[in-house]
C-alpha cells in the first residue's frame, strides 16, 4: 500500500502536470531576473564582475531557464523507466540534445563573423553544434519509428508475474533516483550560481564548458542504472537479442558520459555515435523478435 502510494504521490500522470507547471513558471522567472542581473551588472550596480561567463552578454540569460527545462526532462526521464525501458532511454537522448542546443547559445555569444571561419575555436564549436544537433534530431527520430515498431505491450491485466516484478523493481529504482537526482541537482545549482556569478577570473574559467553542470555526474549514475536494468531485466527474459540490446544500451550511456571529457569535433563525433549506436542496436533487436516470430508461426 505504502509502495503504490509513493507510486501515485512521484510517478502520476498529475505529478507529472504539476511537475510541468512548476519547472515553466520558474524558468520564465529565473530568465526575467538573470535578465535584469546582467542589466544591473552592465550599469555598475551589483559589484559583479560583468566579463564572468554568465554575465557577459544577455544571449548567456537563456542558459537559466534552460537548466531548469533540462532538469524535467531529467524528471520525466526517472518518470518512463518503469513504464518502457527504450523510452527512458530516448529520454536520454533527448537531454544531450537539449544540451548541444543549450551549448549553441553560447556559441552565437562567442562568434566571430569573419572570413576566417574555419579558423576561429568558436565558430567551428558553432558549426559542429548545430550539426550535431541536426543529426541526433533525426536519430532521435529513428529511434522513436522503430520503438513503435515493436510489438505492441500487453494489457496490464495479461501481464506475467515476470513482468509485473520487472516492472515493480524499476519502480522502486525509479523512487530511489528521484531523492539521489534531487540532491545533485541541488548541488550542482548551488556550486553553479557560486561559479558563475563569481567575480573571479577563476570562477569565469570553470564554466568554460556548461556540461560539466549536473549532467556529467548524472550520465555517470545512468551508467550505474543501465547496469542494474540490464540485471534486472534477466527476470523477464535471457534472450540473447534482448540481453545485447540491453548492454547495447549500457555503452551508448557510456559513450554519452565519455563526450562530456573532450571537446570540438571529437565531442560531437561521440555524442553523434552513442545514439547512433542505440538506434542501430534497436533495429537489430527488432529484426531478431521478427525473425522468432516468424519461427513460431
Amino acid at each position: 500500500m505504502q509502495h503504490n502510494r509513493m507510486i501515485g504521490t512521484l510517478l502520476s500522470d498529475a505529478s507529472r502536470e504539476r511537475s510541468e507547471r512548476f519547472i515553466i513558471g520558474v524558468a520564465i522567472g529565473t530568465f526575467v531576473l538573470h535578465l535584469l542581473l546582467i542589466a544591473l551588472t552592465r550599469l555598475g550596480l551589483t559589484g559583479l564582475n560583468p566579463e564572468s561567463e554568465m554575465l557577459s552578454g544577455f544571449i548567456a540569460a537563456i542558459y537559466t531557464p534552460f537548466s531548469f527545462i533540462l532538469l524535467y526532462e531529467v524528471y520525466l526521464l526517472v518518470f518512463y523507466l518503469p513504464q518502457s525501458t527504450t523510452t527512458y532511454i530516448a529520454k536520454q537522448y533527448e537531454i544531450v540534445t537539449l544540451i548541444v542546443i543549450r551549448r549553441l547559445f553560447k556559441d552565437i555569444a562567442n562568434l566571430e563573423l569573419t572570413t576566417d571561419w574555419f579558423q576561429k575555436e568558436y565558430d567551428l564549436q558553432f558549426t559542429y553544434d548545430l550539426l550535431t544537433t541536426l543529426a541526433l534530431f533525426g536519430l532521435i527520430y529513428l529511434f522513436y519509428r522503430l520503438n513503435h515498431a515493436r510489438p505492441s505491450t500487453p494489457s496490464t491485466g495479461s501481464l506475467t508475474p515476470q513482468v509485473k516484478r520487472f516492472i515493480a523493481m524499476k519502480q522502486y529504482l525509479a523512487i530511489a533516483l528521484i531523492p539521489l537526482l534531487a540532491a545533485l541537482a541541488v548541488y550542482s545549482l548551488g556550486h553553479w550560481g557560486w561559479v558563475a556569478f563569481g567575480s573571479g577570473t577563476a570562477s569565469a574559467g570553470q564554466l568554460h564548458d556548461v556540461n560539466d553542470i549536473f549532467f556529467d555526474d548524472f550520465f555517470a549514475v545512468l551508467i550505474l542504472v543501465d547496469v542494474l536494468l540490464l540485471l534486472m531485466s534477466f527476470v523477464l527474459t535471457d534472450k540473447f537479442h534482448t540481453v545485447i540490446r540491453n548492454s547495447g544500451f549500457v555503452i551508448s550511456t557510456i559513450l554519452i558520459k565519455l563526450s562530456f571529457s573532450v571537446v570540438g569535433l571529437l565531442n560531437a563525433a561521440l555524442t553523434v555515435t552513442a545514439v547512433l549506436f542505440g538506434v542501430a542496436i534497436l533495429w537489430l533487436h527488432n529484426q531478431y523478435e521478427r525473425l522468432e516470430r516468424n519461427d513460431q508461426r
